[in-house]
C-alpha cells in the first residue's frame, strides 16, 4: 500500500521550505511498516517527536566512549562527560536567545520545570525584595488560562491549596482563542504569578504572550511560559517574549525522553529556593545546616540525565541545521493544507481555530456519521491505526478544554518538520473510511 495521492479538489500542495523527503531519511522510524506491511503515517508529534540518526548516534556515542558522572571526577572520562553536558547548556541558551548560560536549568521534562517554579513559591526561605516575589499566601492570586495542559494547571492548583491563594483563569472564545476582553479584571494587583501556554497542545492556538506579559508587569506579577509545543516548532527568543521563566521538553524537539529545560531570569534564579535537596546542589554542608550552590546547579540535584542532555545538544544542532524559521514555515504550510483538507470531510468539526493564522500544527476534531451521530474518538483512532495512521485520542491532558466545548474527547492529528502532504491526504482518506464504516 502507498500513501494516498494528493487530493483532486481543495488546496494545492504547498511549496515547502526544505526537502521533506530528504529530511525523512534522517528518521529511521519513519521508514518502518506496521500492520501487514502498511507504511507508518505518524501524526502524533504533539505527544512526542521522532528522533533523527544524529540524536540516536550522540546518545549511543556517549555511552560507548564517554560514560562517567559529571562535575565530580578528574579523570578523562569525567572531564569529557562534563564537557559534553555543559556544551549542551551553551547550545540551549543560544537556541532560545538567553543572555547567560547559567539561566538554563536541566530538568527531566516540562512538568518538572513548571513544578519547580510552583514549589518555589511555597518554599521561599530567603529574604530580600526579590525573594519576596516568590512568597504567596491568602489574598494573593494565581492566573492561568483555560487551555492549559494539566502540567501547567495541576501544580498551580496544588500551590493554591498549600498557600490559600486564589486560582483564576483567562477563558476561551468559541473559536479556541483566549478571551482577553477582561484581561485587566482577571490579572489584578493581587496577582503574584501568571502562567500560560505559548502554543496549545489541543487547540493549536499560538497565544499573544507579549500582551499578557505587559499586563502582568503592570501589577508586578511573575510570568511563566509553557513552551512545550512552541520551542520545538517556532523561533523562540526569551528576551523578546519578556517572560520570567520558560519551560520546555526535549522529547518533543527530536531529543530523547527524560530531559527538559527551565530557563529563568538570572536575578530570579539567584534568590529562588531549590526544589530538590541532595548532591551537586550544595555549597557547604554541616550537620547543622547547608548552603546552596549558585544557579543552575542549585536546581540540578543528584546525578542528572547526562546522556539525554548530550543528545538534546545534538537535537538542537539538528534543528539549527534546518533553521527554525524554515521549520515554522513548513509546519504552517502543512497546517493550512490540513485545515483545508479536513474541511472536505462531512461531519467533521475542528475544536480550535479554523484557520492557520496564529496557529500551530496540532488539530483536534470530532466526527459524526451520516445521521449526525457522534463517532467516539477512540473508534476513530482505532480504525485509523488499522490503516497505519497514528493519531492521538482523548482529552490530551487538557480536560477543561473538552469541558469548555462540551465534547468528551477529541481526535488529534499533529505535525512536525517531517510531516508531508501525502500523510495529510492519507488521514483525510482514512476519515472518509471511518465515516463509511459507521454510516453503513
Amino acid at each position: 500500500m502507498t500513501l494516498a495521492e494528493p487530493r483532486a479538489a481543495g488546496a494545492a500542495a504547498p511549496v515547502l521550505g526544505f526537502d521533506v523527503e530528504q529530511v525523512r531519511k534522517d528518521f529511521p522510524i519513519l521508514a518502518r511498516t506496521v500492520h501487514d506491511d502498511l507504511p507508518l503515517v505518524y501524526l502524533d508529534s504533539a505527544a512526542t517527536s521522532q528522533k533523527p540518526y544524529a540524536v540516536l548516534d550522540a546518545e549511543r556515542a556517549y555511552y560507548e566512549l564517554h560514560n562517567a558522572n559529571v562535575h565530580r571526577g578528574i579523570h578523562v572520562l569525567a572531564e569529557e562527560a562534563t564537557a559534553l553536558y555543559e556544551a549542551t547548556r551553551d547550545k540551549v541558551a543560544a537556541f532560545i536567545g538567553a543572555t547567560d548560560r547559567r539561566e538554563v536549568v536541566f530538568t527531566k521534562n516540562s512538568t518538572e520545570a513548571l513544578n519547580l517554579v510552583a514549589y518555589a513559591m511555597s518554599n521561599a526561605e530567603t529574604t530580600g525584595p526579590e525573594a519576596d516575589r516568590f512568597r504567596i499566601g491568602p489574598g494573593d492570586e494565581i492566573v492561568i488560562t483555560e487551555m492549559e495542559h494539566h502540567s501547567n494547571l495541576v501544580p498551580w492548583q496544588m500551590l493554591a491549596r498549600r498557600t490559600g491563594a486564589t486560582l483564576r483563569w483567562i477563558g476561551l472564545t468559541d473559536d479556541g482563542r483566549l478571551n482577553l476582553d477582561n484581561l485587566d479584571a482577571v490579572i489584578t494587583d493581587r496577582c503574584k504569578v501568571v502562567s500560560m501556554v505559548h502554543q496549545s497542545n489541543i487547540l493549536g492556538t499560538i497565544n499573544p504572550v507579549e500582551r499578557i506579559v505587559a499586563r502582568a508587569r503592570q501589577v508586578g506579577a511573575l510570568t511563566v511560559l509553557d513552551g512545550s509545543q512552541s520551542v520545538p516548532h517556532l523561533p523562540v527568543d526569551v528576551v523578546e517574549l519578556g517572560v520570567d521563566f520558560l519551560a520546555f521538553t526535549g522529547h518533543k524537539m527530536c531529543a530523547p525522553t527524560g530531559v527538559g529545560v527551565l530557563w529563568g531570569r538570572g536575578e530570579l534564579l539567584e534568590v529562588m529556593p531549590p526544589f530538590l535537596g541532595g548532591g551537586e546542589m550544595i555549597e557547604i554542608v554541616t550537620m547543622e545546616g547547608s548552603t546552596y550552590a549558585p544557579p543552575p546547579h542549585r536546581f540540578e540535584a543528584g546525578t542528572p540525565m547526562i546522556s539525554q542532555v548530550v543528545a538534546l545538544g545534538a537535537a538542537v544542532d539538528y534543528l539549527n541545521g534546518l533553521g527554525m524559521a524554515a521549520i515554522a514555515a513548513h509546519e504552517h504550510a502543512i497546517t493550512a493544507y490540513a485545515l483545508d483538507a479536513l474541511a472536505t470531510v462531512p461531519g467533521l468539526r475542528i475544536i480550535g481555530p479554523p484557520t492557520a493564522q496564529a496557529r500551530g500544527g496540532a488539530i483536534s476534531f470530532v466526527l459524526t456519521d451520516d445521521e449526525g451521530r457522534g463517532i467516539h474518538p477512540h473508534d476513530v483512532g482505532q480504525i485509523l491505526d488499522e490503516r497505519g495512521i497514528a493519531v492521538r485520542v482523548g482529552h490530551h491532558c487538557a480536560r477543561p478544554v473538552c469541558l469548555r466545548y462540551n465534547v468528551p474527547a477529541t481526535t488529534r492529528a499533529s505535525f512536525h518538520l517531517y510531516t508531508t502532504t501525502a500523510e495529510v491526504d492519507a488521514l483525510v482518506e482514512g476519515l472518509h473510511g471511518v465515516r463509511r464504516f459507521f454510516s453503513r
